[in-house]
């Protein structure tokens, strides 16, 4: 998988995706990450990117042309399709575990990384696939919201993690929260382990596992149940959890 993020600051965006398991999965050839300045497509001698706002208002607003000219540089329109363009941006869906896989498919996917109070809305109705949001709330610019992206993406493609179990036990993959982890010692602060994690037993530690990540999510994000596949006895097991309450 290819992904180029579009940004205003790429030393930011380089400066995370060259760290921990998506530093070492670049390196290994598993995904090509590559950051845009925008700026280098401004057009002008100061490499201005921004404007005021037509109608008035407060701020500045990023110009069509450089965020256009950046992402028609990323691919040939006579020999390559066009690549899926996704807008960081407050206004749009909130990014969820299952859009993460959703974007995983793509061969070639590109971000665009908004700044200021946002982008001339031509360029969106022009070339922007999709817009997505990190959450109800407005940070400074895109960078971060596409950081999270890439990381959150990355881990589902082929390679990148050890084995496919280091993300389909997850919390939201399933539609679950994790269940809770515990490391060595076995004793610690007077707290033991589970008795059932040192047994060596896989099928009652799965069913453990289970057990608890639903109990996690009943307690936590009961809301995420609803989409949950549960069996008959896991069924029985949420309805023992409700009369508890």
């Amino acid at each position: 998988m290819k992904i180029d993020i579009m940004t205003l600051f790429p030393e930011m965006c380089e400066a995370v995706l060259s760290e921990s398991i998506i530093g070492r999965a670049r390196k290994a050839g598993k995904v090509e990450i590559s950051c845009h300045n925008i700026r280098d497509f401004s057009g002008n001698k100061h490499n201005k990117v921004d404007d005021t706002p037509y109608g008035g208002g407060m701020g500045m607003v990023m110009s069509a042309a450089p965020i256009y000219n950046c992402f028609t540089s990323l691919y040939d329109p006579e020999t390559e399709a066009k690549p899926h363009l996704v807008y960081m941006t407050p206004k749009g869906p909130t990014f969820t575990q299952k859009k993460a896989v959703e974007l995983s498919k793509y061969d070639r996917l590109v971000l665009l990384c908004g700044h200021y109070e946002g982008v001339d809305q031509r360029v969106i109705d022009a070339i922007v696939d999709e817009e997505i949001s990190v959450g109800d709330y407005v940070l400074t610019g895109g960078e971060l919201p596409a950081l999270t992206v890439v990381d959150a993406v990355c881990r589902m493609l082929p390679g990148v993690l050890a084995d496919d179990i280091c993300f389909t036990e997850e919390s939201h993959f399933a539609g679950l929260l994790e269940y809770p982890q515990y490391t060595k010692p076995e004793t610690w602060n007077d707290m033991q382990v589970p008795e059932v994690l040192l047994s060596g037993h896989h099928a009652n530690i799965a069913k453990w596992r289970r057990e608890r990540a639903i109990e996690e999510t009943y307690r936590r994000r009961p809301e995420m149940l609803e989409g949950a596949e549960l069996s008959k006895k896991e069924k029985i097991f949420l309805d023992e959890l409700k009369k508890e309450k």
